[in-house]
Protein backbone atom coordinates (compact mmCIF):
# COMPACT_ATOMS: atom_id res chain seq x y z
CA UNK A 1 0.00 0.00 0.00
CA UNK A 2 1.13 3.53 -0.71
CA UNK A 3 0.91 5.94 2.23
CA UNK A 4 -1.69 8.70 2.35
CA UNK A 5 -1.06 12.30 3.32
CA UNK A 6 -1.98 13.48 6.83
CA UNK A 7 -5.63 14.38 7.42
CA UNK A 8 -5.73 17.99 8.70
CA UNK A 9 -6.80 18.67 12.29
CA UNK A 10 -10.35 19.82 12.92
CA UNK A 11 -12.31 16.95 11.34
CA UNK A 12 -14.20 14.37 13.37
CA UNK A 13 -16.68 11.54 13.06
CA UNK A 14 -20.32 11.12 14.02
CA UNK A 15 -21.66 7.58 13.92
CA UNK A 16 -18.63 6.49 11.92
CA UNK A 17 -19.20 9.18 9.27
CA UNK A 18 -16.81 12.06 8.59
CA UNK A 19 -18.16 15.27 10.14
CA UNK A 20 -17.41 18.90 9.27
CA UNK A 21 -18.17 21.48 11.94
CA UNK A 22 -20.35 18.97 13.75
CA UNK A 23 -22.39 17.86 10.73
CA UNK A 24 -22.02 14.41 9.12
CA UNK A 25 -21.06 14.71 5.47
CA UNK A 26 -24.02 12.51 4.51
CA UNK A 27 -26.27 15.23 5.88
CA UNK A 28 -24.30 17.94 4.05
CA UNK A 29 -24.54 16.05 0.75
CA UNK A 30 -28.28 15.69 1.27
CA UNK A 31 -28.51 19.41 1.97
CA UNK A 32 -26.50 20.23 -1.16
CA UNK A 33 -28.55 17.83 -3.25
CA UNK A 34 -25.76 16.02 -5.09
CA UNK A 35 -22.12 15.10 -5.38
CA UNK A 36 -19.35 15.95 -6.11
CA UNK A 37 -19.29 18.56 -3.38
CA UNK A 38 -16.63 20.78 -1.85
CA UNK A 39 -17.33 21.47 1.83
CA UNK A 40 -15.39 24.22 3.62
CA UNK A 41 -15.19 24.54 7.40
CA UNK A 42 -15.61 28.06 8.77
CA UNK A 43 -14.44 26.80 12.18
CA UNK A 44 -11.11 25.61 10.76
CA UNK A 45 -10.62 28.90 8.88
CA UNK A 46 -11.36 30.99 11.98
CA UNK A 47 -9.05 28.88 14.14
CA UNK A 48 -6.24 29.13 11.57
CA UNK A 49 -6.46 32.91 11.41
CA UNK A 50 -6.72 33.28 15.19
CA UNK A 51 -3.55 31.23 15.69
CA UNK A 52 -1.77 33.17 12.96
CA UNK A 53 -2.73 36.51 14.50
CA UNK A 54 -1.47 35.32 17.87
CA UNK A 55 1.85 34.20 16.40
CA UNK A 56 2.66 37.20 14.19
CA UNK A 57 3.84 40.65 15.30
CA UNK A 58 1.03 43.17 15.83
CA UNK A 59 2.58 45.41 13.21
CA UNK A 60 1.97 42.83 10.48
CA UNK A 61 -1.28 42.97 8.52
CA UNK A 62 -2.87 39.93 6.93
CA UNK A 63 -4.12 39.75 3.35
CA UNK A 64 -6.07 36.95 1.69
CA UNK A 65 -5.09 36.02 -1.89
CA UNK A 66 -8.40 34.98 -3.41
CA UNK A 67 -6.76 32.94 -6.18
CA UNK A 68 -6.60 30.11 -3.63
CA UNK A 69 -10.38 29.99 -3.29
CA UNK A 70 -12.70 32.61 -4.76
CA UNK A 71 -15.97 31.11 -3.48
CA UNK A 72 -17.99 34.19 -2.56
CA UNK A 73 -19.23 32.95 0.86
CA UNK A 74 -15.58 32.39 1.86
CA UNK A 75 -14.63 35.90 0.73
CA UNK A 76 -17.54 37.29 2.74
CA UNK A 77 -16.32 35.34 5.77
CA UNK A 78 -12.89 36.91 5.37
CA UNK A 79 -14.15 40.51 5.25
CA UNK A 80 -13.99 40.77 9.05
CA UNK A 81 -11.10 38.33 9.52
CA UNK A 82 -8.33 39.86 7.37
CA UNK A 83 -7.01 43.34 6.66
CA UNK A 84 -6.88 43.21 2.88
CA UNK A 85 -7.37 41.13 -0.24
CA UNK A 86 -5.14 40.37 -3.20
CA UNK A 87 -6.44 39.64 -6.69
CA UNK A 88 -4.82 38.59 -9.96
CA UNK A 89 -7.34 39.46 -12.68
CA UNK A 90 -10.24 41.65 -13.66
CA UNK A 91 -12.49 38.65 -13.13
CA UNK A 92 -11.35 38.40 -9.52
CA UNK A 93 -12.07 42.12 -9.11
CA UNK A 94 -15.67 41.41 -10.16
CA UNK A 95 -15.83 38.57 -7.63
CA UNK A 96 -14.50 40.82 -4.86
CA UNK A 97 -17.13 43.43 -5.69
CA UNK A 98 -19.89 40.82 -5.74
CA UNK A 99 -18.81 39.74 -2.25
CA UNK A 100 -19.15 43.31 -0.98
CA UNK A 101 -15.46 43.97 -0.27
CA UNK A 102 -14.36 47.61 -0.02
CA UNK A 103 -12.07 47.85 -3.06
CA UNK A 104 -9.73 50.27 -1.28
CA UNK A 105 -8.62 47.17 0.68
CA UNK A 106 -7.62 45.35 -2.51
CA UNK A 107 -4.32 45.04 -4.39
CA UNK A 108 -3.89 43.62 -7.89
CA UNK A 109 -0.78 41.70 -9.01
CA UNK A 110 -0.06 39.65 -12.09
CA UNK A 111 1.71 40.03 -15.42
CA UNK A 112 -0.26 40.76 -18.55
CA UNK A 113 -2.94 43.05 -17.11
CA UNK A 114 -5.10 44.26 -19.98
CA UNK A 115 -6.01 47.93 -20.34
CA UNK A 116 -9.62 47.26 -19.37
CA UNK A 117 -8.44 45.53 -16.20
CA UNK A 118 -6.14 48.42 -15.34
CA UNK A 119 -8.97 50.88 -15.95
CA UNK A 120 -11.44 48.98 -13.78
CA UNK A 121 -8.91 48.67 -10.97
CA UNK A 122 -7.86 52.33 -11.10
CA UNK A 123 -11.48 53.51 -11.15
CA UNK A 124 -12.24 51.27 -8.13
CA UNK A 125 -9.30 52.57 -6.06
CA UNK A 126 -7.46 49.26 -6.12
CA UNK A 127 -3.69 49.31 -5.53
CA UNK A 128 -1.90 48.14 -8.68
CA UNK A 129 1.28 46.13 -8.18
CA UNK A 130 3.04 47.11 -11.39
CA UNK A 131 4.94 44.35 -13.16
CA UNK A 132 6.92 46.46 -15.68
CA UNK A 133 7.73 49.99 -16.80
CA UNK A 134 5.35 49.53 -19.74
CA UNK A 135 2.52 48.59 -17.40
CA UNK A 136 3.31 51.72 -15.38
CA UNK A 137 3.10 53.88 -18.53
CA UNK A 138 -0.27 52.38 -19.42
CA UNK A 139 -1.62 52.78 -15.90
CA UNK A 140 -0.58 56.43 -15.71
CA UNK A 141 -2.08 57.20 -19.12
CA UNK A 142 -5.37 55.51 -18.17
CA UNK A 143 -5.51 57.35 -14.85
CA UNK A 144 -4.86 60.67 -16.62
CA UNK A 145 -7.70 59.98 -19.05
CA UNK A 146 -10.04 59.09 -16.18
CA UNK A 147 -8.98 62.08 -14.10
CA UNK A 148 -8.20 59.74 -11.19
CA UNK A 149 -5.16 59.56 -8.93
CA UNK A 150 -4.02 55.92 -9.21
CA UNK A 151 -2.67 53.89 -6.29
CA UNK A 152 0.56 52.35 -7.56
CA UNK A 153 3.10 49.93 -6.09
CA UNK A 154 5.93 48.01 -7.74
CA UNK A 155 6.16 44.27 -7.76
CA UNK A 156 9.83 43.45 -7.30
CA UNK A 157 11.50 40.40 -8.82
CA UNK A 158 13.93 39.60 -5.98
CA UNK A 159 17.43 38.21 -6.53
CA UNK A 160 16.64 35.33 -4.14
CA UNK A 161 13.99 32.65 -3.85
CA UNK A 162 12.30 30.87 -0.97
CA UNK A 163 14.36 27.77 -0.23
CA UNK A 164 12.32 24.60 -0.19
CA UNK A 165 9.28 26.27 -1.73
CA UNK A 166 7.00 24.32 -4.02
CA UNK A 167 6.79 27.24 -6.43
CA UNK A 168 9.65 29.72 -6.79
CA UNK A 169 8.65 33.28 -7.67
CA UNK A 170 12.07 34.94 -7.56
CA UNK A 171 15.79 34.27 -7.87
CA UNK A 172 16.38 34.82 -11.57
CA UNK A 173 14.65 35.58 -14.85
CA UNK A 174 10.90 35.66 -14.18
CA UNK A 175 7.80 37.04 -15.89
CA UNK A 176 6.74 38.43 -12.51
CA UNK A 177 7.72 41.88 -11.32
CA UNK A 178 10.56 44.24 -12.10
CA UNK A 179 14.17 43.20 -11.69
CA UNK A 180 15.44 44.77 -8.49
CA UNK A 181 18.07 47.04 -10.07
CA UNK A 182 15.38 48.77 -12.17
CA UNK A 183 13.01 49.45 -9.29
CA UNK A 184 14.47 52.74 -7.93
CA UNK A 185 14.08 54.61 -11.23
CA UNK A 186 10.45 53.55 -11.60
CA UNK A 187 9.69 54.38 -7.96
CA UNK A 188 11.00 57.93 -8.45
CA UNK A 189 8.95 58.30 -11.63
CA UNK A 190 5.76 57.14 -9.92
CA UNK A 191 6.24 59.62 -7.08
CA UNK A 192 7.00 62.45 -9.54
CA UNK A 193 3.84 61.65 -11.54
CA UNK A 194 1.62 62.59 -8.62
CA UNK A 195 0.24 59.08 -8.25
CA UNK A 196 -0.40 57.72 -4.77
CA UNK A 197 2.80 55.81 -4.06
CA UNK A 198 2.00 52.50 -2.32
CA UNK A 199 5.43 50.85 -2.04
CA UNK A 200 6.65 47.34 -2.88
CA UNK A 201 5.26 43.87 -3.37
CA UNK A 202 8.01 41.24 -2.97
CA UNK A 203 7.02 37.59 -3.38
CA UNK A 204 9.82 35.00 -3.42
CA UNK A 205 7.96 31.68 -3.32
CA UNK A 206 5.10 29.61 -1.95
CA UNK A 207 4.20 26.27 -0.33
CA UNK A 208 7.17 26.12 2.04
CA UNK A 209 6.99 24.22 5.34
CA UNK A 210 10.38 25.13 6.81
CA UNK A 211 10.01 27.94 9.36
CA UNK A 212 13.70 28.85 9.21
CA UNK A 213 13.61 29.15 5.41
CA UNK A 214 10.50 31.33 5.54
CA UNK A 215 12.05 33.56 8.19
CA UNK A 216 15.30 33.84 6.24
CA UNK A 217 13.37 34.90 3.14
CA UNK A 218 11.45 37.50 5.14
CA UNK A 219 14.75 38.89 6.45
CA UNK A 220 16.13 39.09 2.90
CA UNK A 221 12.90 40.75 1.76
CA UNK A 222 13.15 43.44 4.44
CA UNK A 223 16.79 44.08 3.56
CA UNK A 224 15.94 44.35 -0.14
CA UNK A 225 13.04 46.71 0.54
CA UNK A 226 15.30 48.96 2.61
CA UNK A 227 18.04 48.96 0.00
CA UNK A 228 15.68 49.81 -2.85
CA UNK A 229 13.90 52.55 -0.90
CA UNK A 230 17.23 54.14 -0.02
CA UNK A 231 18.42 54.01 -3.63
CA UNK A 232 15.14 55.50 -4.83
CA UNK A 233 15.29 58.24 -2.21
CA UNK A 234 11.57 57.88 -1.47
CA UNK A 235 9.70 56.88 1.65
CA UNK A 236 8.20 53.40 1.63
CA UNK A 237 4.60 53.60 2.86
CA UNK A 238 3.81 49.91 2.47
CA UNK A 239 5.56 46.61 1.78
CA UNK A 240 3.88 43.32 0.96
CA UNK A 241 6.29 40.61 2.16
CA UNK A 242 4.57 37.92 0.09
CA UNK A 243 3.37 34.63 1.48
CA UNK A 244 5.24 31.36 1.38
CA UNK A 245 3.66 29.34 4.17
CA UNK A 246 2.38 26.00 2.95
CA UNK A 247 0.30 23.15 4.33
CA UNK A 248 1.08 19.43 4.70
CA UNK A 249 -0.22 17.45 1.73
CA UNK A 250 1.92 14.34 1.56
CA UNK A 251 3.22 11.55 3.82
CA UNK A 252 6.03 12.90 5.97
CA UNK A 253 5.03 16.57 5.64
CA UNK A 254 5.03 18.54 8.89
CA UNK A 255 3.10 21.80 9.42
CA UNK A 256 4.88 25.15 9.49
CA UNK A 257 5.95 26.28 12.96
CA UNK A 258 4.24 29.65 12.67
CA UNK A 259 5.16 30.61 16.22
CA UNK A 260 8.82 30.35 15.20
CA UNK A 261 8.18 32.35 12.02
CA UNK A 262 6.40 35.05 14.02
CA UNK A 263 9.10 35.24 16.67
CA UNK A 264 11.87 35.62 14.10
CA UNK A 265 9.90 38.26 12.18
CA UNK A 266 9.33 40.20 15.40
CA UNK A 267 13.10 40.23 15.93
CA UNK A 268 13.54 41.59 12.40
CA UNK A 269 10.98 44.32 13.05
CA UNK A 270 12.89 45.39 16.15
CA UNK A 271 16.01 45.97 14.00
CA UNK A 272 14.47 47.80 11.06
CA UNK A 273 16.61 50.52 9.45
CA UNK A 274 15.36 54.13 9.59
CA UNK A 275 14.08 54.03 6.01
CA UNK A 276 11.52 51.38 7.07
CA UNK A 277 10.62 52.92 10.41
CA UNK A 278 7.18 54.09 9.26
CA UNK A 279 6.48 51.35 6.71
CA UNK A 280 3.31 49.27 7.06
CA UNK A 281 3.88 45.57 6.39
CA UNK A 282 1.61 42.74 5.36
CA UNK A 283 1.83 39.11 4.35
CA UNK A 284 -0.30 37.68 1.57
CA UNK A 285 -1.60 34.17 2.17
CA UNK A 286 -4.08 31.99 0.33
CA UNK A 287 -3.46 28.26 0.61
CA UNK A 288 -2.33 28.53 4.24
CA UNK A 289 -5.61 30.17 5.29
CA UNK A 290 -8.09 27.95 3.44
CA UNK A 291 -6.36 24.82 2.15
CA UNK A 292 -6.92 22.59 5.17
CA UNK A 293 -10.50 23.76 5.66
CA UNK A 294 -11.85 22.01 2.59
CA UNK A 295 -12.84 18.45 1.80
CA UNK A 296 -13.91 17.17 -1.61
CA UNK A 297 -16.67 14.58 -1.49
CA UNK A 298 -17.48 12.21 -4.35
CA UNK A 299 -19.74 9.16 -4.47
CA UNK A 300 -18.58 5.71 -5.54
CA UNK A 301 -20.59 4.70 -8.59
CA UNK A 302 -18.71 1.48 -9.38
CA UNK A 303 -16.30 -0.92 -7.75
CA UNK A 304 -14.21 -3.06 -10.03
CA UNK A 305 -11.21 -5.34 -9.93
CA UNK A 306 -8.71 -5.33 -12.78
CA UNK A 307 -5.73 -7.68 -12.75
CA UNK A 308 -6.16 -8.03 -9.01
CA UNK A 309 -6.28 -4.27 -8.31
CA UNK A 310 -9.35 -2.63 -6.73
CA UNK A 311 -10.66 0.56 -8.31
CA UNK A 312 -13.26 2.71 -6.58
CA UNK A 313 -14.78 4.71 -9.43
CA UNK A 314 -16.41 7.97 -8.36
CA UNK A 315 -18.57 10.66 -9.88
CA UNK A 316 -15.74 13.14 -9.26
CA UNK A 317 -12.22 13.45 -10.55
CA UNK A 318 -9.34 15.62 -11.66
CA UNK A 319 -11.70 18.12 -13.30
CA UNK A 320 -12.40 19.31 -9.75
CA UNK A 321 -9.25 18.21 -7.92
CA UNK A 322 -6.45 18.55 -10.46
CA UNK A 323 -3.75 18.92 -7.80
CA UNK A 324 -4.78 15.77 -5.93
CA UNK A 325 -4.44 13.82 -9.19
CA UNK A 326 -0.80 14.92 -9.42
CA UNK A 327 -1.33 17.00 -12.54
CA UNK A 328 -0.81 20.51 -11.14
CA UNK A 329 2.95 20.98 -11.18
CA UNK A 330 3.87 17.86 -9.18
CA UNK A 331 6.96 16.07 -10.49
CA UNK A 332 6.41 12.83 -8.56
CA UNK A 333 2.81 11.88 -7.80
CA UNK A 334 2.08 11.31 -4.12
CA UNK A 335 -1.20 10.72 -2.33
CA UNK A 336 -3.15 13.55 -0.76
CA UNK A 337 -4.93 12.69 2.50
CA UNK A 338 -8.00 10.65 1.60
CA UNK A 339 -10.61 8.52 3.36
CA UNK A 340 -13.85 6.65 2.90
CA UNK A 341 -16.07 9.33 4.43
CA UNK A 342 -18.93 6.99 5.24
CA UNK A 343 -16.57 4.55 7.02
CA UNK A 344 -14.32 7.21 8.49
CA UNK A 345 -13.33 5.46 11.70
CA UNK A 346 -13.09 1.94 10.24
CA UNK A 347 -9.64 0.35 9.90
CA UNK A 348 -7.93 -0.14 6.56
CA UNK A 349 -8.48 -3.64 5.19
CA UNK A 350 -7.68 -3.43 1.50
CA UNK A 351 -5.53 -1.66 -1.05
CA UNK A 352 -7.59 0.40 -3.48
CA UNK A 353 -7.24 3.28 -5.93
CA UNK A 354 -9.82 6.07 -5.97
CA UNK A 355 -10.39 7.22 -9.53
CA UNK A 356 -12.71 9.63 -11.27
CA UNK A 357 -15.24 9.40 -14.04
CA UNK A 358 -13.08 10.79 -16.86
CA UNK A 359 -11.79 8.64 -19.69
CA UNK A 360 -8.11 9.30 -19.02
CA UNK A 361 -5.59 7.33 -16.93
CA UNK A 362 -4.57 10.63 -15.34
CA UNK A 363 -7.86 10.75 -13.43
CA UNK A 364 -6.63 9.13 -10.24
CA UNK A 365 -7.35 10.80 -6.89
CA UNK A 366 -5.62 8.24 -4.68
CA UNK A 367 -3.21 5.55 -5.80
CA UNK A 368 -3.17 2.15 -4.07
CA UNK A 369 -3.96 3.52 -0.64
CA UNK A 370 -5.10 1.55 2.38
CA UNK A 371 -8.85 1.90 3.00
CA UNK A 372 -11.72 0.06 4.67
CA UNK A 373 -13.71 -1.91 2.13
CA UNK A 374 -15.98 0.49 0.24
CA UNK A 375 -18.86 -0.17 -2.10
CA UNK A 376 -21.16 1.61 -4.51
CA UNK A 377 -22.92 4.44 -2.70
CA UNK A 378 -20.15 5.18 -0.22
CA UNK A 379 -18.65 8.66 -0.16
CA UNK A 380 -14.93 9.26 -0.54
CA UNK A 381 -13.20 12.33 0.90
CA UNK A 382 -10.13 14.07 -0.48
CA UNK A 383 -8.73 16.51 2.07
CA UNK A 384 -6.68 19.71 1.69
CA UNK A 385 -9.29 20.70 -0.88
CA UNK A 386 -9.88 24.25 0.31
CA UNK A 387 -7.26 25.81 -1.96
CA UNK A 388 -6.58 25.35 -5.67
CA UNK A 389 -9.32 22.77 -6.01
CA UNK A 390 -12.44 24.31 -7.51
CA UNK A 391 -10.50 27.48 -8.40
CA UNK A 392 -7.69 25.72 -10.31
CA UNK A 393 -9.18 22.66 -12.00
CA UNK A 394 -10.59 22.15 -15.52
CA UNK A 395 -14.25 21.84 -14.48
CA UNK A 396 -15.57 21.84 -18.05
CA UNK A 397 -13.33 19.01 -19.24
CA UNK A 398 -15.45 16.42 -21.07
CA UNK A 399 -18.50 18.54 -20.31
CA UNK A 400 -18.58 17.47 -16.68
CA UNK A 401 -19.18 20.91 -15.18
CA UNK A 402 -18.25 22.32 -11.77
CA UNK A 403 -18.76 20.66 -8.41
CA UNK A 404 -21.15 22.04 -5.84
CA UNK A 405 -19.65 24.12 -3.01
CA UNK A 406 -20.74 24.75 0.56
CA UNK A 407 -19.39 26.73 3.51
CA UNK A 408 -20.49 25.41 6.91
Amino acid sequence: MKPLGPIPPGFGAIGGVLAVDGAPVTELVERAGDTPLFVYSSEIIRAKIARLRQAMPDRLSLHYAIKANSYIPIIKLFINLVDGFDIASGGELEIIRAAGVDTSRVSFAGPGKRDRELEAAIAAGVTLNLESEHEADRALAIADRLGVTPRLAIRVNPDFDLKGSGMKMGGGAKPFGLDAERVPDLARRIVASGAQWRGFHIFAGSQALDAEAIADTQAQTLALAARLAEKAGVALPHCNLGGGMGIPYFPGDEPVDIERVGALLAEQFERLPPVLADTAFCIELGRYLVGESGVYLARIVDRKVSHGEVFLITDGGLHHQLAASGNFGTVVRRNYPAAIATRFDAPAEEEASIVGCLCTPLDRLSDKGGFPRADVGDLVAIFCAGAYGASASPATFLGQGPALEMLV
